[in-house]
């Protein structure tokens, strides 16, 4: 094999390589599972998500996936509900402004997401400084369709319309019943307990 022809060989590997890179997107699952990108259902492709916006004088980076850590578990009280956590563990504060709560996908396709407690809203946009922690509450299903729906122990979490969900496994407890077609969730909260008010 002459030399050119060998260069090119590795030319066009790290080409591959590095097209391959492109399409991921990191998404870090402090709980028990997935914590990848793609369900086990094999949801369908979406485009890569946008990156992270520059700052403006006086504004922060949007929060993004590879910059924060999910935690997820069921709640018995109040009963219904699945307490949703994201922390910043990078070195960078960012903001929930573009996107102010959870895009939620719990049906099988995960291409529906749930839709927003309207006077969740908290108002001001939650900002995130490094190690600073926001939540989110998921009401799993109506008051009349209560034990309606599936087990889950994992479910897709986006932060902007048109990508891939990240997978955010339960932290630990028992699968719990979600009926994806009556389902909402909160606006992100600074606070646990301002998230539990609903």
């Amino acid at each position: 094999m002459t030399y050119a022809a060998a260069t090119g060989r590795r030319l066009i590997a790290v080409v591959l390589l590095a097209t391959a890179g492109l399409s991921l997107t990191a998404c870090h699952d402090g709980g028990g599972g997935g914590g990848r990108l793609g369900a086990p259902t094999r949801a369908a492709p979406a485009p890569r998500p946008p990156a992270p916006r520059p700052p403006s004088p006086g504004a922060h980076l949007a929060c993004a996936p590879e910059m924060l850590g999910f935690h997820a578990r069921g709640l018995r009280h109040p009963a219904r509900r699945m307490l949703l956590t994201v922390t910043n563990a990078s070195d960078r504060t960012c903001d929930f402004a573009a996107q102010r709560y959870p895009l939620l996908r719990l049906d099988a396709e995960q291409r529906t997401t749930v839709p927003v407690i309207g006077p969740s809203d908290p108002v001001t946009v939650i900002t995130l400084a490094p190690g600073r922690t926001a939540y989110a509450t998921l009401v799993t299903s109506g008051p009349g369709a209560q034990g309606r729906g599936e087990k889950i122990s994992q479910f897709g979490v986006a932060l902007a319309p048109h990508t891939a969900p990240c997978q955010v496994g339960l932290d630990s407890g028992p699968p719990v019943r979600v009926d994806p077609h009556s389902a909402t969730v909160t606006y992100w909260q600074s606070r646990r307990e301002a998230a539990l008010n609903w």
